[in-house]
């Protein structure tokens, strides 16, 4: 697994986080609100890593700007071969 690296959008998600475990704090204490939104924080980041290693595998070389398909051996198997 990629090492999960603190990037500039990710002060957004620890805001929210942050806002998240104050309105939780009434109900379930702040160790607990914690330790919820930690879990919630490293849950959130390993989901969108998996999804971007997914998306990069679907996309391969590329995408074809005119069909709008993968792009196999850098030739669009819909446009190259039907011009051959």
């Amino acid at each position: 697994m990629a090492l999960l690296k603190f990037e500039r959008r990710d002060i957004v998600l620890v805001v929210g986080l942050f806002l998240f475990m104050i309105g939780l704090t009434p109900f379930t204490g702040l160790a607990l609100a914690a330790v919820i939104v930690i879990i919630m924080f490293f849950g959130i980041k390993v989901y969108v890593e998996k999804r971007r290693q997914s998306i990069a595998k679907d996309v391969g070389d590329g995408l074809c700007m005119e069909c709008g398909s993968v792009v196999v051996d850098k030739k669009c198997p819909n446009c190259d071969y039907s011009q051959e």
